[in-house]
């Protein structure tokens, strides 16, 4: 399961209702911003804690963006998520941020496939991984 943050600037209600068709409720939890500089690290990290797999962040781009700063803000806060989620052995790519201008959804809509194509194989090998830690502390503790 994915979770989109997207900044309600950059998306209309219209577009961010043919995502969540073209996705279905299983494969993506959607969830709108004022902008998407009022993401938090600790938010997305929540993201994971409640089960997805992987987030994406999808604001404007960085010279349309009515804040001023807000999608490098933003930007800049995922990236330290991806670094976080490295670190602590979940693996890497996991956080995916993407810049929406007008009429580019199609755009979007096939870097969110990408992504979520790309996590399975990571999700994969992180369970693969984590058995065989399983399975090497069970010897250890025998």
């Amino acid at each position: 399961m994915i979770q989109l943050f997207y900044c309600s600037n950059s998306m209309t209600e219209s577009e961010a209702r043919q995502i969540a068709t073209r996705f279905g409720d299983d494969d993506l939890k959607m969830l709108g911003l004022p902008c998407s500089g009022k993401i938090t690290i600790p938010y997305m990290v929540k993201a994971f804690e409640s089960g997805a797999d992987g987030v994406v962040l999808c604001g404007c781009r960085t010279e349309d963006c009515r804040n001023l700063e807000g999608a490098l803000r933003a930007s800049k806060r995922a990236q330290a998520v991806e670094a976080l989620m490295e670190e602590v052995g979940l693996g890497k790519n996991r956080v995916l941020s993407v810049a929406k201008g007008q009429g580019n959804l199609d755009e979007v809509v096939m870097r969110i496939e990408q992504f979520q194509n790309q996590l399975q194989t990571t999700t994969a090998q992180i369970a693969v991984l984590r058995t065989e830690s399983t399975a090497a502390r069970r010897e250890n503790a025998a």
